[in-house]
């Protein structure tokens, strides 16, 4: 009766403990007094549409009340968040935290402010605490209801499969359709409820904070992500939309961007009136004056507009707050505005520095209890989410949908979601949690491994020596202070080059603490096990291949309506039942590889420390798609010809193959399933020969290899069939002035680089060995960097031999043909012997060669015509100097291809090169470092191809940067290197310099044996010696 009435806050409502508040200020710093003043009632609307009232001082500035608000819910990083609001010009502006509260807001009463996010960053791992990414989610939410973030079907739908994931938990249909009905996430939302529902299906297990987590993931590969849109025109009168990021100014039409402006190149940004200024830094190769000029609407929008790009610039870039300029005696000129608050590193290091708080908190949509609530108080009702243990672990592990009880995993982070920045560890589902209750021992193992050690991560903001000033000024005022910039935040939102990717030059990345040794020396040791492991990922990457087809693929040409229905038919009715029957595979593999690790089901441990049952389970069943891996042949042949008759069809696969997604030529992608049954071969190889013949999974892995060797011999002639016949679609995508490259009979042997001697010395050519005919070529200067062919040697009839001597070239032989000598130089003494040795092979064959007469060109250009030879060696000496230049200027069509890099590096592969390439492809987790850094950056890198591609989980669907492997060393680095590491090796390419680190001794050989197959080509032993051991 006489207790004193308590007010129910917002950090109450949500369940967040009481706190005094976390200071934003540095250390030693004292925080501002509170000016005197009437206290007025301001309104708040929270991100989960609540509102709440704060009585601040009409006189305080705008950051007490902001620092009220995110005190009220025991926010450490209120930095990102700000508070928007309707000013009395009917303008939506942000509260300008320096300023007085009753010079912004004239009437308060009348108004209410939009507690919102104001930064995105540009990967939600950098975001450290739960609850903040629930807030984020939140806003992901509301951008998604108000239509502010556009994106395509499928997208919308997964984001709103991860919001209901988070609010009611596992997939029921009828929940979900209950749900959907009752709830509107985005308008015309009753299309995508089975799309939704599909989603869903797939996030079983997923706990709210790995919802969140995920959710962020999806929004920041979209365009629209953290975008507001402001009116301009162009200096034409184009109408545009200008907005900020992270990364700089975005120039958007309607809702495509169409160009953006990264702060590293610009100068200074300003306004006059209603114009909008960017200057920009002077280069010589860019087709933009020095200074580019907006139109806005009027004078407001436009400072409005400046004003956000300011605090954008200081908030990603600086290191520290800016300084405030002194103030001038008499007059001023220009804005006065500065940033306030914290940068992004400031708040990383921070929050560092104070530890990761476990605050709970409630989530006011989620019907979902929390595991720590329900493990720690299981009488208490209250439904309570809590911050996430934030250790990490180097070894890879399955999705916790697939261990039924693992309550040490808490502990761990699955390295499919950790990036650049560390994310929050995995949890179990609702279920699973119950069902470890009713098991002491298990309630008790997890209590024991809970309070484990937290790591905090930094991001990427420091390392880089190399910083810019960037001066921001209004209209007709003095720049404002040079201020260092740190170095980019997302090199993936850079224009990427396959060959020389902005993530394979950034200095700057995440440092892994050398705990992570230790915990992953937890996991088992046996070599058995990094085999299986080996399986499951390299599973995974096969299953994204498939997806390209099954997925990517048929969701374009669905859309397009470019393909006849029979040839649709064939493709999807073949690889629809293998995407399903080894999505199952896969996380069969998974779950035997959680129950080996054992942490959770140490009672039941030595029962599934194997996994040759689980192969010769699934290898079995996989004889039953035999037909549909048969069919692949007519797959290929029938696309092909569908190609040749359709030039829609055609403009179809040759856009569909510039996507990010399909990073391998199309025809790659029909091979993947051949090639898959090869690695099930390989690595079951390695496991008999691992196992002695007394072990309990011997006989199972020998009766598995037995049956795969079997399907392999089946289909092994049409595998090396199609190779060829893809293999020779492809030449002839890089070549120009050919009719007829693709014909029955021709087989393709090698190509690469040689030095022709002519009148003019040596130049550069691209040579093209087939089993009838030798292609020389020069790289044409067409915007798709092809290469024009100067001539054809028949090998019927050629002789070789070498002539160091008579013409004094190092590496120099002599080609003499029926019409025509020819005299070549190799960049070394081992190229020439391929070369030699491959074209002396040839020219055997060719005596057997049943095939229509070498004549691939309209008008075949030999030496002998000197006024069009001089012409075509002209225009490739041009060329040449301009491409040794740098890899970086390569157009994005035909530019990433090994012919190109052939070109660049100054060697040669031949079909066996490629065929064992595909066969000893591997996906998995390794750590990466720069010549120049102190840090290690996790990874998801996938070989094939010749290349490494570099991921930043494996979730993600297409790579952010990619490496050629040719003409690269790798070696073991030396004591001088400084490399305390085990399973460290080094990459190398003249000044370009890498270290990788495996996780284990196995995974380290492994590695090593994969990219030397790719650094080091074959020899025709090892073709010889190959081709027998196919001989099933």
């Amino acid at each position: 009766m006489g207790e004193a009435e308590h007010t129910q806050t917002t950090g109450s409502r949500l369940g967040v403990q009481e706190s005094g508040g976390v200071s934003t200020l540095e250390h030693g710093q004292k925080p501002p007094s509170s000016p005197s003043g009437k206290l007025v009632s301001f309104k708040v609307q929270m991100l989960d549409d609540t509102h709440e009232c704060f009585e601040v001082s009409q006189r305080a500035p705008g950051k007490i009340l902001l620092d009220a608000v995110c005190d009220s819910l025991n926010l450490s990083e209120g930095d990102y968040f700000g508070l928007e609001f309707q000013n009395n010009r009917k303008l939506m502006v942000w509260l300008d935290l320096l300023k007085p509260l009753v010079k912004q807001i004239r009437r308060p009463k009348h108004c209410v402010l939009k507690f919102a996010v104001k930064f995105f960053p540009p990967d939600p791992a950098q975001l450290q605490e739960e609850l903040t990414r629930y807030l984020f989610a939140l806003q992901i939410k509301r951008d998604l209801a108000q239509g502010r973030l556009i994106c395509n079907d499928s997208s919308s739908a997964l984001l709103i499969s991860h919001i209901i994931q988070s609010e009611i938990g596992d997939f029921d249909e009828t929940v979900d359709r209950q749900h959907l009905a009752s709830n509107k996430y985005i308008p015309q939302q009753e299309t995508l409820e089975d799309k939704i529902m599909e989603f869903h299906r797939r996030h079983i297990g997923q706990t709210p904070a790995e919802s969140d987590f995920q959710l962020l993931e999806v929004a920041r590969r979209l365009e629209m992500y953290g975008v507001r849109l402001h009116p301009a025109k162009d200096s034409e009168g184009t109408k545009i939309n200008l907005t900020v990021a992270n990364t700089g100014v975005l120039v958007f039409q309607g809702c495509t961007k169409i160009n953006s402006f990264n702060w590293a190149k610009i100068r200074k940004l300003s306004f006059k009136r209603k114009r909008f200024l960017i200057k920009l830094r002077p280069d010589l190769n860019s087709a933009y004056q020095d200074t580019l000029e907006f139109m806005m609407a009027n004078r407001d929008f436009c400072k409005a507009f400046w004003k956000v790009c300011v605090e954008h610039h200081a908030f990603f870039r600086l290191f520290e707050e800016p300084k405030p300029k002194a103030k001038p005696i008499l007059f001023t000129r220009g804005s006065s505005f500065r940033f306030s608050g914290r940068t992004q590193k400031q708040v990383i290091e921070c929050v560092k520095e104070g530890g990761i708080k476990n605050a709970q908190f409630e989530r006011k949509h989620s019907n979902i209890r929390s595991i720590r609530s329900l493990t720690a108080q299981p009488c208490e009702p209250q439904s309570e989410v809590p911050k996430q243990s934030a250790s990490f672990t180097f070894g890879d592990k399955p999705d916790s949908s697939t261990t039924p009880s693992h309550a040490a995993k808490e502990l761990k982070v699955s390295n499919e979601d950790v990036g650049q920045s560390r994310t929050p560890s995995p949890k179990r589902s609702p279920k699973e949690d119950k069902k470890d209750l009713v098991d002491g021992t298990m309630k008790e193992l997890k209590q024991q491994s809970r309070p484990q050690m937290e790591q905090r991560s930094t991001g990427s903001l420091s390392g880089s020596p190399h910083l810019s000033e960037l001066s921001l000024s209004s209209p007709g005022g003095t720049p404002a202070q040079n201020t260092a910039l740190s170095p980019s935040l997302s090199p993936e939102m850079k224009q990427a080059s396959h060959i020389s990717s902005p993530l394979l030059s950034e200095p700057g990345c995440i440092r892994i603490d050398d705990e992570d040794e230790v915990r992953r020396k937890r996991f088992p040791t046996d070599k058995a096990y990094f085999i299986a492991k080996e399986v499951a990922t390299t599973e995974r990457t096969y299953l994204k291949d498939l997806e390209v087809i099954t997925v990517w693929l048929q969701n374009a040409v669905n859309k397009d309506d470019v393909m006849p229905d029979t040839l649709k038919n064939l493709i999807f009715s073949n690889f629809d039942p293998l995407h399903k029957f080894h999505s199952g595979f896969l996380k069969e593999i998974e779950q035997r590889l959680a129950f080996w690790e054992g942490r959770s089901n140490a009672h039941i441990k030595g029962d599934y420390q194997r996994i040759g049952d689980v192969m010769l389970k699934n290898i079995q069943n996989m004889k039953q798609l035999t037909v549909n891996l048969q069919k692949h042949e007519e797959v290929l042949a029938e696309l092909e010809r569908g190609i040749q008759t359709s030039r829609k069809l055609e403009l179809f696969c040759r856009d569909f193959e510039l996507q990010k997604i399909c990073y391998l030529p199309l025809n790659t992608f029909f091979l993947r399933p051949l090639h898959r049954l090869m690695h099930y071969k390989q690595i079951m190889e390695r496991l008999c020969k691992h196992y002695p013949p007394n072990h309990v999974d011997f006989r199972d892995s020998r009766a598995a290899l037995a049956e795969v060797s079997e399907m392999v011999g089946q289909l092994h002639g049409a595998m090396i069939k199609m190779e060829n016949f893809q293999k020779l679609r492809e030449l002839k995508k890089d070549l120009i002035g050919i009719e007829n490259l693709v014909i029955p009979g021709r087989e393709f042997i090698r190509l690469g680089c040689l030095s022709k001697l002519s009148g003019k010395g040596l130049q550069q050519r691209m040579f093209f060995l087939f089993n009838d005919v030798l292609l020389y070529t020069s790289r044409g200067l067409t915007a798709s960097n092809q290469f024009k062919i100067h001539g054809q040697l028949p090998l019927f009839g050629m002789t070789i031999e070498e002539s160091e001597e008579e013409w004094a070239v190092p590496h120099c032989f002599t080609l003499r043909g029926q019409r025509q000598t020819v005299i070549v130089a190799a960049s070394s003494r081992v190229e020439m012997d391929k070369w030699i040795e491959d074209i002396q092979m040839a020219i055997a064959l060719s005596e057997n060669y049943t095939g229509p007469a070498p004549e691939l060109l309209a008008s075949s250009p030999t030496d002998s015509k000197p006024p069009e030879e001089t012409i075509l060696e002209q225009e490739s000496e041009e060329d040449l100097s301009a491409s040794r230049t740098s890899l970086e200027r390569q157009s994005p069509h035909r530019g990433n291809t090994t012919v190109h890099v052939c070109w660049h590096r100054n060697t040669s592969v031949s079909m066996i090169d490629f065929s064992f390439a595909v066969e000893n492809q591997l996906s998995g987790n390794l750590l990466r470092k720069f010549k120049n850094s102190n840090g290690w950056q996790k990874l998801w890198v996938v070989f094939t191809n010749f290349c490494l591609f570099f991921y930043k989980s494996h979730q993600d669907s297409h790579p952010l940067a990619s490496l050629p492997l040719l003409g690269y060393s790798i070696t073991i680095p030396s004591e001088s290197e400084n490399i305390h590491k085990d399973y460290v090796f080094k990459l190398q390419f003249k000044s370009h310099v890498y270290y990788f680190r495996a996780e284990s001794e196995y995974t380290f050989e492994r590695w090593m044996e994969v990219i030397r197959s790719a650094t080091s080509s074959a020899s025709r032993t090892r073709i010889l010696s190959r081709k027998e051991s196919h001989a099933y």
